[in-house]
């Protein structure tokens, strides 16, 4: 296995710090399985249209399916919060204690909702351990602020912001016009004395269960993804800096460049800081057709120079759909050069979150399901939540984006009990938005403090 060969080379103590770590980050994502599972099951068991066993099982089998299909550009987009150079450059001790205080201080917050039945957002307590340590990193080293990738941080949380009120929205809409569509009062009126859904709506209910349950496995198990190649970079900057494994990415990152200044050229775009950018990468893979042939020593320098140039171009190609065009393919094969996951990465998060699906389901399903209407959730109110849950993170997936499934399902779920004048109880969502409003900060500052008094020790 390639983590065993990558470690070899690292001192006893770093080796059982980087197990210790990895057991933890694992443990994050099972923590996150069993924490979100009701976002997916909540509809499915609490309208019987499946037993509970089955219905975990199901869910459980297709966040796997989701992790393993969805991709890694999200995972990216939660690594880049953090400039990795944080990691490099700190002390061995001191990576240890930013990795392991991100990640111990997002377990704490989750464990702590989740026993109180509170569905939070996994994906805000990730990205505010994350920034906790950046953000007392920076200031520890004298830079203020300075030490956080600002701009993707505004981005992601602009994506989280905005998918809690578009589940809202379009759950409002959908339910307003199947009640126009459907007039079967059965879809719209609370479950009596356990009787099962009509046999077509039950299949609808266990078809959008399996859409939320791959669209979170898509996306939060790109977030455990990102989470993982934190620490693995921290440990091993010299192993999983660049995509050492293709024999023959270093001679396709160099092609693309290439044909990317052609683009340039025939564009009349001038731009000297890409143009130098370009070279640079060029003279740095010169003559090797594997990335592994990058001497260890300059390996991450030259992952520097790659991903500078990434951001040049991602920033140039917004300017014209005809650059768009030229540009996106070229940068795409440059970027999978330093921007890759291993399987075995893949596959661990997988069964984490897989597994993870299947238990603690029970203390959050009550509060989706009976707590934020004043009155219980019904059939259709189940479908059409779940089913602009599933479309909503997908969309997110295909821009790229971190959100949180707990808040588009219960922002959605909202939503219908508005559309079906089931009233709302505020009091269950004013505890909602509380978590929702307080997750970022607390987060921020259990990681935070966490990382300061491991500074204090090593």
């Amino acid at each position: 296995m390639e983590l065993f060969t990558a470690a070899s080379s690292l001192p006893l103590m770093s080796l059982l710090f980087l197990l210790f770590a990895l057991t933890i980050a694992f443990g994050f994502e099972f923590i996150n399985g069993f924490h979100d599972t009701a976002n997916a099951v909540t509809t499915v068991i609490y309208t019987k249209s499946l037993p509970a066993t089955p219905a975990v099982i199901y869910s459980g089998f297709l966040n796997f399916l989701g992790v393993m299909v969805g991709g890694t550009s999200v995972a990216f987009s939660i690594v880049n919060l953090l400039p990795v150079d944080l990691l490099i450059d700190a002390s061995g001790g001191k990576a240890l204690v930013m990795v392991l205080s991100l990640l111990i201080g997002g377990i704490i917050w989750n464990l702590g909702t989740w026993v109180i039945g509170l569905p939070v957002s996994t994906s805000h307590t990730l990205i505010g351990s994350i920034l906790g340590v950046g953000i007392v990193n920076s200031w520890m080293n004298g830079d203020g602020f300075g030490g956080l990738n600002w701009g993707q941080v505004a981005t992601v949380m602009m994506a989280l912001v905005i998918s809690p009120l578009l589940g809202f929205v379009l759950a409002f809409i959908g339910l307003i016009t199947m009640k126009l569509v459907i007039r079967d009062q059965r879809l719209y009126t609370p479950p009596v004395d356990n009787n099962p859904p009509p046999s077509w709506i039950r299949g609808i209910l266990i078809l959008t269960c399996g859409g939320v349950s791959f669209a979170h496995g898509s996306n939060d198990g790109q977030k455990g993804m990102g989470l993982i190649l934190l620490v693995l970079i921290g440990f091993m900057p010299v192993y999983y800096a660049m995509d050492i494994h293709d024999q023959h990415k270093a001679k396709a990152c160099r092609e693309a460049v290439l044909n990317v200044k052609q683009v340039l050229a025939q564009a009349n775009i001038t731009d000297a800081a890409i143009l130098k950018q370009a070279d640079k990468v060029l003279e740095s893979l010169d003559g090797k057709t594997s990335l592994a042939e990058v001497s260890e020593d300059n390996r991450w320098e030259v992952r520097k120079e790659i991903y500078a140039l990434v951001v040049a171009l991602g920033k140039l190609e917004k300017t014209t759909p005809d650059i768009t065009k030229a540009i996106r393919p070229l940068n795409h094969v440059i970027k999978s050069s330093i921007e890759f996951i291993p399987l075995w990465v893949v596959i661990g998060v997988a069964l984490s979150l897989g597994v993870g699906t299947t238990i603690g389901y029970k203390r959050i399903v009550i509060t989706v399901a009976e707590k934020i209407g004043k009155t219980h959730l019904t059939f259709g109110q189940g479908a059409v939540a779940e089913a602009v849950t599933a479309a909503t993170i997908l969309g997110a997936v295909f821009f790229h984006m971190p959100v949180s499934t707990t808040h588009v399902l219960s922002s959605g779920i909202a939503g219908t009990m508005a559309a079906n004048n089931s009233g709302v109880q505020f009091g269950t969502c004013r505890k909602i938005l509380l978590a929702w409003v307080f997750t970022l900060p607390a987060s921020i500052i259990l990681s935070g403090t966490l990382f300061i008094i491991g500074c204090m020790v090593v």
